[in-house]
């Protein structure tokens, strides 16, 4: 999949009457922050961003373009108003690639496990895995296959298969599901 390009101008001014005028042209402020803290001033354009922020993950890179010049960054946050159904806000961190990110990521439970369907219980431990990696190594989302299990068996963190360049922050031996016999 391609990037998702935002296109993002330089903004001098600041402050609520400056952001109000922002949002009545189809545009919202933000700010993009670097690897250092840096911060930059922005102003985007609201549908542009829409678009990327409904079809995205936490972890997924956009091609953030500041004045014309590429940037590989991520979408830190976003200040949302739900009754009108649109950004008012979004922030940004400007990656290098060359430094790694750490992210929390629920896990997805796939297949249904072989004890369920003998007349076991799925037990659910441990939801989400913290992960460490660079900004284009680190996974949109993290599946644990469990159609395996059998009664007594359990699915830890060490069996999730994220690859060499992620490494797992979480303890390796953390239960994430666990298959119970069935009750007497």
């Amino acid at each position: 999949m391609d990037k998702f390009v935002i296109n993002a101008v330089t903004r001098k001014e600041t402050g609520k009457k400056y952001a109000k005028k922002l949002r009545a042209e189809g545009k919202i402020p933000a700010v993009a922050y670097n690897e250092k803290g840096e911060a930059c001033s922005l102003e985007i354009d609201a549908n542009e961003f829409s678009k990327a922020w409904r079809s995205i993950t936490k972890t997924t890179l956009v091609n953030l373009k500041i004045d014309g010049k590429d940037n590989d960054a991520l979408i830190k946050d976003t200040e949302y108003d739900i009754k009108t159904d649109k950004s008012l806000h979004a922030d940004f961190h400007v990656v290098s690639g060359t430094k790694p990110v750490q992210f929390t990521l629920k896990i997805r439970l796939n297949g249904t496990p072989a004890g369920v369907l003998k007349g076991g219980f799925m037990v659910k431990h441990v939801t989400d895995v913290i992960l460490k990696a660079l900004p284009q190594d680190m996974p949109e989302f993290v599946n644990a296959d469990v159609s395996k299990l059998e009664i007594g068996q359990k699915f830890t963190v060490a069996d999730l298969n994220l690859g060499e360049k992620v490494k797992v922050l979480t303890a390796a031996d953390s239960v994430v599901v666990s298959i119970a016999p069935p009750k007497k």
